[in-house]
């Protein structure tokens, strides 16, 4: 099974996406196509040994559209500059169309206002009455020039019709065709001599609707453009160039020549090229870019650093790791890109309502046009003046792009605040949460053990005792004995020289220090040793009632004290636990702790359920027992040994750094490791959501109450006016700008609260 992404040009609306997705899955050997109205994106999957990546483009370009393969190492600036290319001809094409539509509506509408008593300059020559034959004229010679500048919309829709697959071009071409030719039919009568017939010209629609969608589609394009605006950002951050060390010297390279093994130079304000390992140097390094953390963080040799990042201070020099595709920022672009082109669940019923909407609207306006023309005793320029209204302020385009530009907007959000969200199933998904569950160990904890407590007895200092225990502790290799080391160190203690050192297995250690035997470990150890600890028996009790392991130490077969290590709480533990019940959503937490120290935990964040001494091979039964409760679930782990109950999670969400981006057992990816993000994805998706309900219903509600009324159903009820053809173009071209518009407004969507 091979994926690929194919650019599509030529696509005008959800009419165009869904035919292109009939077509390729007539194909043998695809196995699923889905085409992105609003990213000009094709995601294919294929079996390369049944069918040619060839042959799907030939599909698709058969069916009169062009098919490109967007991953070229250029691709993104192509196709930045194809974008303004196109917005910059549609502004044109819509300057033309106002120039000379706007005197051709003058020209048609000035004597029918004269006739209500509104007076207003106008050419004595054009008089319609007197010069009928110069005034037709003089407005076919108007409408022509911008006709030409929508020469697409009769190309492209008129071909549609041709395939038997028409699309909003085509309802274009039939409407605005039928007012042109209806017009030059009454043109050739009033050059017979039938001047009545200047009465039944509509030169001026046809001019207006053309002029009026160019609008639509240069605002629709602008908007679109602004939907992608943070995979834009993402594709902007890689530099072009990067200064590698040869033969001693500094050279600058174009950064698709660095090689893996290459030694980078990196100076102050400079951004890093490529992910690596920092070799020589010292300097803090801007990650916000990948993670959304503000604050700098510090890198020195055996630090490793990320493409696209900025070196703020020092400067360094490190060793290429991963280049190209394989680099954190490429995975959270290709993240990113897949996000933007999946299609939520939510669309399905769009999709279904698009691949029959523009020959259902053909058949409307033409039982209406007939109904009409029957109706009215032969009346052909009220049943024409249907017929032009139904197919004009019929959208499939609002239809189309309701979905993908919200979650275009929304997975693009998460982005810039460090939230990877993977499809649009996910993103959909994660809005029904009822349980959270919490992987203790890095999600809830720091994920690393720290000496939070020294006590002392025999009247020793607490210095003096964690020195002692850190100098017993530096040969061992458990992670409690390496946390005390790190503790002491971190509080600038000199380690002392252990004379011996021996291993306890289960128990402790037990080392000769200046002299002194010192034994270091669990109660059992003291306990066989014949030591008593009962002065700090209660305080014992209290650090193992606070989730805290006691580490007794003893010199000489005297107790000196206990030095107490913990997985510290993350500092957002709580604040994202009290977020989450907010939102009416219980917290449970996952751990192999004994029940005893995972409920010290729990009441320290007020988790609502603890499952204790859960073995990694056993998360996978507890998140099912939870979904047999009839309850969605999030997962949220490291993605490694949580991988399993990641995958079973109705969504897993993983916590780790830019390097773990590719984790597939997750729907989301945390890329600050901040526990108060899970609460963040989970409103942003829900604020996706209810952005899609609004574009879907606004959409739909759009078309329901629209076509009746350019159908003349206020007419026929209650004897109103019809609808001008010029208002249902104007109301068209608006409903796919008015759609983007409310998508955009995610982008005021804040992570923090």
């Amino acid at each position: 099974m091979e994926n690929r992404v194919l650019s599509i040009r030529g696509m005008t609306c959800a009419a165009c996406a869904g035919r292109i997705e009939r077509v390729v899955k007539k194909l043998e050997g695809v196995e699923s196509v889905s085409v992105n109205l609003a990213t000009e994106k094709a995601t294919v999957a294929y079996q390369p040994q049944q069918v040619r990546l060839a042959a799907i483009r030939g599909a698709i370009e058969k069916a009169g559209y062009e098919a490109l393969e967007p991953d070229k190492a250029n691709a993104a600036d192509e196709d930045r500059a194809l974008k303004k290319k196109e917005i910059k001809t549609l502004w044109t094409k819509f300057i033309v169309a106002a120039a000379f539509s706007l005197p051709l509506l003058y020209i048609a509408m000035v004597p029918m206002l004269t006739g209500y008593g509104i007076r207003l300059p106008y050419p004595k020559g054009l008089d319609p009455m007197n010069y009928s034959l110069i005034y037709a004229l003089s407005e076919l010679a108007l409408v022509i020039p911008v006709i030409g500048v929508g020469y697409k919309f009769y190309t492209v829709g008129f071909m549609s019709l041709l395939r038997r697959s028409p699309n909003m071009d085509s309802l274009i071409a039939i409407g605005t065709t039928a007012a042109v030719l209806y017009s030059v039919y009454n043109t050739c009568r009033i050059a017979q001599g039938q001047f009545i017939a200047v009465e039944s010209l509509y030169f001026e629609t046809a001019g207006v609707i053309i002029t009026l969608i160019l609008l639509g589609k240069s605002l629709e394009a602008v908007s679109k453009g602004r939907t992608g605006e943070a995979i834009k950002k993402l594709m902007g951050l890689a530099p072009k160039t990067a200064i590698i060390m040869q033969d001693g010297e500094e050279k600058e390279i174009p950064i698709e020549e660095v090689e893996i093994g290459d030694c980078l130079v990196v100076k102050p304000g400079a951004k890093i090229p490529v992910d690596g390992t920092v070799t020589e140097g010292h300097t803090s390094v801007d990650e916000s870019m990948l993670t959304g953390e503000s604050m700098p963080v510090d890198k020195n040799a055996g630090s490793p650093i990320y493409a696209a990042t900025i070196n703020t201070t020092g400067s360094i020099r490190f060793r290429a790791d991963k280049i190209g595709a394989d680099t954190a920022l490429a995975q959270i672009i290709k993240l990113v890109e897949d996000a933007q082109g999946s299609k939520a669940p939510i669309a399905a019923l769009a999709d279904k309502v698009s691949g029959v909407f523009v020959p259902v609207v053909c058949l409307i306006a033409l039982a209406a046009g007939t109904a009409w023309f029957f109706g009215t005793g032969g009346d052909i320029k009220f049943a024409l003046t249907i017929f032009i209204s139904v197919l004009v302020i019929a959208c499939p385009c609002a239809l189309g792009l309701a979905t993908p530009t919200a979650i275009m907007v929304g997975t693009g959000k998460g982005a810039e605040n460090g939230i990877l969200i993977k499809g649009g199933e996910a993103l959909e998904t994660a809005h029904k949460i009822q349980t959270v569950i919490f992987d203790k160990t890095g999600t809830i904890t720091e994920g690393k053990p720290t000496v939070t407590d020294v006590l002392t007895a025999d009247g020793l200092s607490a210095d003096d005792l964690l020195q002692i225990t850190a100098s017993a502790e530096r040969g061992s290799e458990h992670p409690l004995g390496q946390a005390i080391v790190a503790g002491a160190r971190n509080r600038g203690l000199e380690l002392l020289k252990a004379d011996g050192f021996d291993s306890v297995t289960g128990r402790g250690i037990d080392a000769q220090i200046g002299g002194m035997r010192v034994l270091a470990g669990n109660r059992k150890l003291m306990d066989e040793r014949g030591i008593s600890f009962a002065s700090l028996e209660r305080d014992s009790d209290r650090l193992a009632d606070e989730g805290k392991t006691p580490m007794y130490v003893a010199g000489d077969g005297r107790p000196m004290g206990i030095v107490a290590v913990a997985d510290v709480m993350k500092v957002s533990g709580r604040a994202a636990v009290e977020s989450l019940h907010k939102m009416g959503i219980e917290v449970a937490m996952i751990t192999g702790d004994n029940k005893k120290t995972a409920a010290a935990i729990a009441g320290q964040v007020g988790i609502d359920r603890v499952l204790a001494e859960v073995l990694p091979q056993d998360k996978v039964s507890e998140v099912k027992k939870l979904q047999d409760e009839g309850r969605k679930v999030a997962m949220v782990g490291d993605g490694i040994n949580d991988a399993p109950a990641l995958a079973q999670a109705d969504v897993g969400i993983a916590v780790g750094s830019g390097t773990d981006v590719a984790m597939e057992s997750a729907d989301i990816v945390l890329m600050r490791s901040d526990p108060a993000d899970v609460s963040a994805a989970i409103r942003l998706s829900k604020s996706t959501i209810r952005n899609i309900k609004q574009n879907l219903f606004w959409a739909f509600g759009y078309n329901v109450i629209g076509i009746p009324i350019a159908a003349g159903m206020l007419h026929l009820l209650w004897g109103g006016p019809l609808l001008n053809p010029i208002f249902a173009a104007a109301a068209m071209s608006f409903s796919s700008v008015s759609v983007l518009t409310n998508a955009l407004r995610l982008k005021r969507f804040k992570a923090t609260r």
